[in-house]
């Protein structure tokens, strides 16, 4: 069945829309936006869905009362038709749903209106063999669409994957531009700051041999003093631009940086580690700031590094005995890092939470979803 001449040309402009946005979410509400403007579908909603089926509610236009309610509730919570098909991988083109749980819900709720709206017809978003999730849309007073409708709604869906997968790869390029211009400044600083520097601890070695006079031995041993402590911070710097040894795994890259910096790590696992890179890197550079608070502000040299991973999320904890602090409820958070470790968890629907109290040390715990 061939698309007349009406539907063509939207999707001639939602074209037109995917390939100029290159913001995920903005994307997918203006397309959507368009779609229903130029067609006699009234409203509808995407779901992202994860590799492990676990779905979310990213976008959505023109929402009835009931469907809107409460931050959307009744399309974000709960079970439905389309989206079981689709985690059996049994939703393979548009189709038409003949009962939605989650639009009964919000039928059953007495103090809503539905906007006429009972069914809905669903389409799933890929890009080849890559799925990303599904496509909602519903009419009122409409409970089976044409298969011209379903037609159209595949059309939308596969530019819909198509610009998803482009600006996936987009941010994928972007990332690896990041890395290896982060590899280039940790190779600038090694082979210039680091080796200057180290070139300094010899320099003021050499001068505490040489001279006889107790001042100026003194001051040669100042110079080495702080020329190590510069050397040991640079190092650190070029660890968190090249983490080396994240390819080994998260736990050892820890475990090597703690003895970078001259930490006694006891390091204690509990489930199987097995992580996406974005998460993994989340995770070791706040322990790399959690490690460095401790060495620079702690006044030990032991820490312990608790892991527990769930199926759902993981929860990093690290403590010491240390010094402590203590935070005004009133004031601004200190400047020891913890509003970076704070940014970084909550950058990825993540949680940062300290316990510290004077002369008893801190505990930092770190919970992120995956």
């Amino acid at each position: 069945m061939s698309l007349n001449h009406s539907n063509i040309t939207i999707l001639k402009e939602i074209a037109e829309l995917l390939n100029e946005e290159t913001e995920m979410i903005p994307m997918l509400k203006g397309a959507l936006s368009k779609f229903l403007n130029g067609t006699k579908f009234d409203t509808g909603w995407i779901f992202f869905i994860d590799s492990k089926g676990k779905s979310k509610l990213v976008a959505h236009e023109n929402l009835p009362q009931a469907l809107a309610k409460n931050d959307c509730q009744h399309l974000s919570k709960g079970g439905c038709w389309c989206v079981s098909r689709y985690r059996n991988d049994e939703l393979m083109k548009a189709s038409n749903i003949i009962e939605c749980q989650r639009i009964e819900g919000a039928m059953g709720d007495s103090d809503n209106d539905t906007g006429g709206i009972t069914h809905h017809a669903t389409v799933p978003l890929q890009s080849g063999q890559e799925r990303f999730g599904i496509l909602n849309v519903a009419s009122k007073n409409t409970v089976r669409f044409t298969e011209e409708e379903l037609e159209l709604l595949e059309s939308v869906a596969f530019q819909m994957g198509s610009a998803i997968k482009r600006i996936y790869l987009t941010n994928e390029q972007q990332e690896i531009a990041l890395v290896q211009e982060r590899n280039r400044l940790a190779r600038d600083l090694h082979d210039s700051v680091n080796q200057l520097l180290f070139s300094v601890t010899l320099t003021s070695r050499a001068g505490i041999e040489m001279s006889d006079q107790p001042e100026i031995k003194e001051t040669f041993k100042e110079i080495q003093e702080l020329t190590q402590e510069a050397l040991t911070e640079m190092r650190a710097l070029i660890w968190q631009l090249r983490p080396k040894g994240l390819e080994s795994g998260l736990i050892e890259a820890i475990k090597v940086y703690a003895e970078m910096l001259g930490l006694k790590l006891i390091v204690n696992v509990s489930g199987v580690i097995q992580l996406p890179s974005r998460i993994e890197e989340t995770l070791f550079r706040i322990a790399q700031e959690g490690l460095n608070n401790i060495r620079r502000h702690a006044g030990v040299k032991i820490a312990e590094l608790y892991v527990t991973v769930t199926q759902t999320d993981i929860l990093l904890v690290i403590k010491d005995e240390g010094r402590g602090f203590v935070i005004d409820p009133k004031a601004r958070i200190p400047s020891l890092g913890i509003q970076s470790i704070k940014d970084r968890a909550q950058a990825i629907g993540g949680t940062a939470d300290w316990v510290s109290e004077i002369g008893k040390g801190t505990e930092l715990l770190i919970r992120l979803p995956y």
